[in-house]
């Protein structure tokens, strides 16, 4: 019988909006001072870690392998090698993952695994034309040759091209990969608010409780540092179901049901875990949060992202011999409202199983009261390499907070996939 992988201990920053307050902080910036939080509340030395693995997905062109970077601020020595991941909207949980088979096939003991992402820093591109323009210019020798370049140039060179967060297998962008969804599972605009409401009075709820102090690192903020943001800022006290109704619809006009409130947040953060296996942490007087019992991933249909949860949380069962029921607390990356939705009508349905998934029952009911219990992303927001990692750290946080056990976390994946993580405590 193989040994657990033990997590450790784990930390991540508040979740804040982006463009807001931590605007000022790179995708690096937020990456090095977690994982140097993580070691200060370890006790953990630099000289310790065999690698770090960090997801990030909007790799910032000016920090490119951004965990290396992450790596040297936060102190490690340069001796530690860091690999960056990009599994889009699972980078954070792949980073564990693939701490995890590193740390079982015996190439390193101590890993550290997270995410990071700053949404207000996404990298920008300018246009061809303009490119061609300062290429030209550069190459050019002597006054007359730089005059001929420089009457060529054009206003419109100026105009970035600002990337979407779009899918190009299919065309679409992840909004409208979330209206097929509502169309296919026919989930009403009513049922996405209702959902979103939900995530928003339980993340309130889990602020004021304190249930998410531990997991969050309270940052100071630039450029001063002299304010220190404590808590996610995403999650809305006076949300009501009239003020979700009334907004517009954001990727389709006419027919859509999908909006700014019933979508995750675009939102800066970073979270890190501590891995190594279960011998290791009792050699060095560690408690860990919990264990890691196995992994999936699965792909799916690009349109039909969204889905990839039930896909891979089927391949995670088919390995552990688990089912739906036996998980005490579940995390269902809130993508879309609509998404989540279409995940738990998909593991409810036989036919769903039968025609995509290739067994002959449903996966199962999913509990709407084991799920998402503190809230997800569409209050807390999605930091995009940050949000598998966090979900993690969140799941078993919450499990030995209410004295469970057995959790499982899964996110959808642009492009078509998706990953499914479970985990426990005891």
């Amino acid at each position: 019988m193989k040994e657990r992988i033990a997590i450790v201990a784990g930390v991540r920053t508040p979740f804040c909006k982006a463009n807001g307050v931590m605007r000022d902080m790179d995708a690096d910036d937020l990456g090095a001072f977690i994982v140097a939080e993580l070691l200060a509340r370890t006790g953990i030395q630099g000289s310790q870690i065999d690698e770090l693995i960090f997801g990030n997905v909007l790799q910032p062109v000016q920090s490119l392998n951004i965990a290396r970077i992450i790596a040297v601020k936060a102190g490690l020595p340069f001796s530690v090698p860091a690999l960056t991941v990009n599994r889009n909207c699972a980078s954070g949980l792949e980073a564990i993952a693939m701490g995890a088979d590193k740390i079982e096939l015996g190439h390193d003991q101590i890993v550290i695994a997270g995410g990071t992402e700053s949404m207000s820093n996404y990298p920008m591109m300018i246009r061809k034309r303009f490119k061609d323009f300062l290429t030209a210019l550069n190459k050019t020798r002597g006054w007359k040759q730089r005059l001929q370049v420089l009457m060529t140039f054009r206003l419109n060179f100026l105009i970035p091209e600002i990337p979407q967060i779009a899918d190009p297998l299919c065309g679409l962008n992840m909004g409208q990969t979330a209206e097929v969804l509502a169309r296919e599972f026919r989930i009403s605009r009513k049922e996405q608010d209702q959902f979103s409401l939900i995530s928003q009075q339980r993340a309130v709820e889990a602020i004021n409780e304190g249930y998410l102090t531990d997991e969050i690192a309270p940052i100071p903020l630039p450029p001063k540092y002299n304010v220190v943001q404590v808590v996610d800022d995403g999650p809305r006290d006076n949300q009501t179901l009239d003020a979700l109704a009334r907004l517009k619809t954001s990727f389709d006009p006419e027919m859509g049901t999908v909006t700014a409130g019933n979508a995750s947040q675009i939102t800066d953060g970073a979270a890190a875990v501590l891995l190594m296996k279960e011998s290791k942490a009792k050699e060095l007087g560690l408690v860990p949060l919990g264990y890691i019992r196995d992994y999936a991933t699965a792909g799916v249909q690009p349109s039909r992202m969204g889905l990839g949860p039930a896909f891979a949380i089927s391949k995670l069962l088919k390995r552990t011999g688990l089912q739906l029921k036996d998980f005490d607390l579940i995390e269902i990356n809130e993508a879309f409202a609509a998404q989540v939705l279409a995940v738990v009508k998909a593991c409810a349905s036989d036919t769903f199983a039968k025609n995509e998934l290739g067994i002959e029952r449903a996966l199962g009911e999913i509990d709407m009261q084991k799920l998402n219990v503190n809230g997800g992303a569409v209050a807390i927001g999605h930091p995009l390499g940050a949000s598998g990692t966090r979900l993690v750290l969140t799941l078993l946080r919450t499990l030995k907070g209410r004295n469970k056990n057995l959790g499982l976390a899964s996110l959808c994946v642009g492009g078509g996939q998706g990953q499914a993580i479970a985990v426990e405590v005891k």
